[in-house]
């Protein structure tokens, strides 16, 4: 059995109001994988970020050790001295760089007092072929997709010499095939005796790699199980992280389908980068009150793309097709106009498009309503607080008061901010781009919850999401995409993993019409 080339004793972190860590203990062997579960909130980020000197020494208590020497860091790069790489899930890259000027950020290869390109770009592509990646050095991050971003981040922590890796969520924003690449890069790195320590909340992850795993609930270290043990099942660690069984994934809920409320016809999206590209191509689908209908589609395939070009036309170029509201067709030239038109679109991106992380959470859920609130052109800050402090006990925000930043939330509670912020605009309509990324399986469970109550008060709702289990539980009608065009539509009775993925991952080059119709049917290719 390997030592321990980590341990972290009595951990205890705290912010004004919040106790984030509570006398945590975690230790760690030598070439392990080790991965931290843990409900949103849990207090997982805060505990590596303590360990890597986000959080330096003398703002926690308790006591760190690393290769059997007490550690005091004061900032990441006294860690990354040691050995010690962390990968938030806000990846660290300069986009508009190289892959090599990244790789060597703050780490030149200087020769004479100069960079040496040639060998900062020979170092960088050694680096690459290490992980797996074949790129040119010198291709710029903003050209690259997340997940070979992902690769690069790691190749970059190879380049510091690292002994512990730490992963917060690497696989969040990934697509299965990426996904998959990523967890063979760190099994090979565990071959090396590379010790990884690896966030997420894919239990199917989780189970699949990690060779022990430490529950934390409410900032409280729970247990540390060995994955080996035939005990230690998805369901084995849900009921350690929530602290009870969760018997159903998902709530039971049997909608009541009204009268279709938003008929999309021939939609064609255009890139606004990439000249004469189509994006999404003649995509046609119906919502109807109280239903709650799906979009299946692979990286890539257009899904968010439609989503924010109907969303008022805020992404693409050349975009044409006709939108009907209870039959009547209308415009929706701007944001402006589809929230009027009772159209909602709750972003994928809720860091950089979702939210104002600096701001409170009473002027993140009033953002969209302004108007709810305003009399003579002024906000009535009274009512503005009332609103927000209504949606933080309706949905459970877990925060002091509706005064706390919502940059301090977890993801779950943020995406809570999100879902208020367009439930207070009273849509017809709100379109979920992947509502639960990111989020542990009781938040998730809580985001189901809304999602069906939205439903039974009549609105239509349309979820967008990676996780086909998710589709195939929540959804009562589901649209396959595939490289922007729509190739079927599947009721709930008929809808499998191996039916949706074979219509998201059919060849449309050589065909000049979609599958559409309550049938089920898919057309032959």
């Amino acid at each position: 059995m390997s030592h321990d080339i980590l341990r972290m004793r009595g951990i205890t972190k705290r912010f004004p109001g919040v106790l984030a860590l509570a006398d945590v203990n975690l230790s760690v062997r030598k070439g392990e994988i080790h991965a931290i579960c843990g409900e949103n909130g849990a207090g997982k980020s805060t505990l590596m970020k303590v360990l890597s000197g986000v959080y330096p020494h003398g703002s926690y208590e308790g006591e760190i050790e690393f290769d059997d020497e007490p550690c005091a860091f004061g900032g990441i790069h006294d860690s990354e001295q040691r050995g010690i790489v962390i990968i938030h899930q806000e990846l660290a890259l300069v986009s508009q760089l190289s892959v090599a000027e990244n790789m060597f950020l703050g780490n030149e290869q200087v020769s004479r007092g100069l960079i040496d390109w040639n060998r900062t770009n020979a170092l960088a592509g050694e680096l690459l072929d290490r992980v797996g990646l074949e790129e040119n050095p010198v291709t710029r991050i903003q050209d690259l997709g997340v997940g070979k971003q992902q690769l690069v981040e790691i190749a970059k922590a190879l380049s510091k010499r690292v002994k512990l890796l730490i992963l917060d969520e690497p696989t969040a924003a990934l697509n299965d095939d990426d996904s998959e690449h990523l967890l063979d890069l760190l099994r090979g790195l565990r071959e090396e005796g590379i010790t990884c320590v690896i966030i997420s909340h894919k239990l199917n992850e989780v189970v699949e790699i990690a060779d022990r795993t430490t529950v934390l609930r409410d900032g409280r270290t729970i247990e540390t199980l060995d994955m080996a043990s035939p005990d230690v099942t998805q369901d084995r660690l849900i009921r350690s992280m929530v602290g009870r069984d969760l018997d159903h994934r998902f709530p039971p809920h049997e909608s009541t389908v009204g009268e279709e409320i938003l008929r999309v016809e021939d939609w064609t999206v255009k890139s606004p980068t990439q000249q004469n590209r189509l994006v999404v191509s003649g995509a046609s689908l119906t919502l109807h009150r109280g239903e709650i209908v799906g979009l299946a589609g692979l990286m890539g395939a257009g899904r968010t793309e439609f989503a924010m070009s109907l969303f008022g036309r805020s992404w693409g170029k050349d975009i044409t097709g006709r939108v009907f509201k209870s039959g009547q067709e209308i415009q929706i030239r701007s944001v402006k106009e589809a929230i009027r038109h009772g159209i909602a679109y709750a972003t994928e991106d809720r860091k950089r498009y979702g939210l104002n992380l600096v701001e409170d959470i009473k002027r993140n859920v009033s953002a969209a309503g302004l108007e709810k609130l305003a009399r003579r052109g002024w906000v009535d800050g009274l009512r503005e607080y009332e609103v927000a402090a209504g949606f933080r006990t309706d949905l459970g925000i877990k925060a002091p008061s509706v005064l706390y930043g919502t940059g301090k939330l977890s993801g779950g509670n943020q995406q809570k901010v999100v879902l208020s912020k367009w439930i207070f605009t009273d849509p017809e309509v709100l379109i979920l781009d992947e509502p639960t990324r990111g989020i542990d399986v009781g938040a998730k469970y809580e985001i189901y919850t809304l999602i069906n109550r939205l439903a039974d008060e009549g609105k239509a709702v349309l979820v967008i999401s990676s996780e086909l289990p998710e589709l195939l539980g929540l959804c009562d009608r589901i649209y396959a995409l595939s490289e922007g065009r729509i190739t079927g539509e599947v009721p709930r009775a008929e809808a499998t993993q191996e039916r949706l993925m074979h219509l998201m991952t059919m060849d449309t080059t050589a065909r000049d019409t979609t599958a559409r119709g309550t049938t089920g049917q898919e057309q032959q290719s």
